[in-house]
């Protein structure tokens, strides 16, 4: 089957609090040599995307200015949204990459390793129309979790039904992997008005209406870089060489 898409949004916008003791500029947090948005952008590339759209916000200038130096290096086209208004949560940043995007996307977090496959894999379906495509982890043992922060899913059926940080009746995780149409704008405007300006918020009015389904990870690698305990694992598991080998030769070469 052909790919869904070649395309690819990342917000990068908010300030990352509880990693500023190691940098300024969390998408510009270095671990093992490179910084963590570079590694998302080749694992991206590596799985087949090739065109990028980032939300800058907090050191907007300064993270824009790196960005082109890896657009050229790794040999991607890279386009820029500024979010003035960073401080407010992230489903703004989404919002504000309308104007680029007018057909189906990934959806990435600047903060998050993962392994390649898993974008391949949900490269070959198709998002409900007007809706999205959830990567969701279904192993609760899932040791790279940080259970206290991680977002919440419960589907039934393939369907997200409930999304959030604060679920207690669950059955996955929340990757921050999204195959998207730009049907999510149009949820985030409703959420947005409704006083959530949240990517969940957006998220669950599309699940009010059966349009946010659910893919199974199938037990592959992801970890969201979002503290010093989450840093130190995403540097334990690099120094090992313990991450598939796509993922080595996207990041490591």
């Amino acid at each position: 089957m052909k790919n869904c898409t070649d395309t690819c949004l990342i917000i990068a916008a908010g300030m990352g609090t509880r990693m500023a003791h190691r940098s300024d500029s969390k998408p510009l947090l270095e671990v093992e040599g490179y910084a963590l948005i570079e590694r998302v952008i080749m694992t991206a590339n590596d799985a087949g995307l090739t065109r990028f759209v980032i939300v800058t916000g907090h050191h907007g200038e300064q993270l824009q200015h790196f960005l082109h130096e890896v657009a050229d290096s790794v040999g991607v086209d890279i386009q820029f949204v500024q979010n003035n208004e960073w401080t407010r949560a992230n489903g703004l940043s989404v919002y504000c990459a309308h104007v680029k995007l007018n057909k189906p996307f990934f959806l990435l977090m600047s903060d998050h390793l993962f392994d390649p496959q898993i974008i391949r894999s949900m490269n070959q379906q198709r998002p409900p129309q007007g809706g999205l495509l959830l990567g969701v982890d279904g192993n609760l043992d899932n040791p790279m979790i940080d259970l206290a922060d991680v977002t919440k899913v419960h589907s039934d059926n393939g369907h997200i039904r409930h999304i959030g940080k604060q679920l207690t009746g669950y059955d996955a995780f929340d990757t921050g992997i999204f195959l998207c149409t730009p049907g999510l704008f149009d949820a985030l405007q409703i959420s947005m008005a409704k006083g959530d300006d949240s990517l969940s918020g957006g998220v669950y009015q599309l699940a009010e209406k059966g349009l946010a389904h659910v893919h199974d990870i199938e037990g592959r690698f992801w970890l969201d870089v979002d503290d010093e305990a989450a840093y130190q694992k995403a540097s334990a598991v690099l120094q090992a060489g313990n991450l598939p080998v796509n993922i080595v030769a996207a990041a490591e070469t």
